[in-house]
């Protein structure tokens, strides 16, 4: 601990590397644009829009083994799932006396989830009777997580701009579009649900990532 009462160790690596921080401030903008973009649009709705009708018939064709992937997937992001993902990453994090890294973990993830706990209400689209969909949860969470995960991997490597955020971005995409099939899959959230909760991640992981890297006492 350093003078004037920081609470991490400012030897531990960057949550966000400096290198990515531009680039991931300008992706957190825009993904932050189409989040309200898309949740204005959608609105009060309690039906599929065009781009939804277009992508679910060919999700929703997926057979009996497809299901039981993508129930495991879905799984992640349920409550206990989703804590032992993040226990982990906690649990290895501070094994590498990575404090800030732990917090980053529990933060961004939690953040993401909060976000979008904090916006169905407020956009009122619903699935399946009064069942709030948008943004999803799930989505926001796993990509929160993968994110998070690519951004320590990152700064611990040492990657350059292109590099980091190729790894990050993937990282996020891969994430993001495997729980979201799980979603659509399972019949739980429209497609644009899904984009909503993968850009509530993208817009969310970077600020908190700044924050907790600049966390001070008092």
């Amino acid at each position: 601990m350093e003078n004037g009462g920081q609470l991490i160790d400012r030897a531990e690596p960057a949550v966000l590397p400096p290198t990515l921080r531009a680039g991931l401030a300008l992706v957190a903008v825009v993904a932050a644009l189409v989040v309200v973009a898309v949740g204005s649009w959608y609105a009060g709705h309690g039906r599929p829009g065009a781009v939804d009708a277009w992508i679910q018939p060919a999700v929703d064709d997926a057979g009996a083994p497809c299901r039981r992937i993508a129930l495991a997937i879905d799984f992640l992001g349920e409550p206990i799932g989703a804590a032992v993902l993040v226990g982990a990453a906690v649990v290895g994090c501070l094994l590498l006396r990575s404090p800030r890294a732990a917090v980053q973990f529990v933060g961004g993830a939690g953040v993401a989830v909060g976000a979008t706990k904090l916006l169905k209400p407020l956009v009122g689209r619903t699935i399946h009777g009064d069942n709030l969909s948008y943004p999803s949860g799930h989505t926001a969470f796993l990509t929160a997580f993968a994110l998070t995960a690519a951004l320590l991997a990152a700064g611990r490597i040492g990657l350059g701009p292109r590099a980091g955020a190729l790894l990050v971005l993937a990282a996020a995409l891969v994430a993001g579009a495997a729980m979201g099939w799980a979603q659509v899959a399972l019949g739980a959230h429209y497609p644009t649900d899904v984009l909503g909760g993968w850009c509530t991640a993208l817009a969310v992981v970077p600020a908190t990532g700044w924050l907790v890297d600049r966390w001070k006492a008092g």
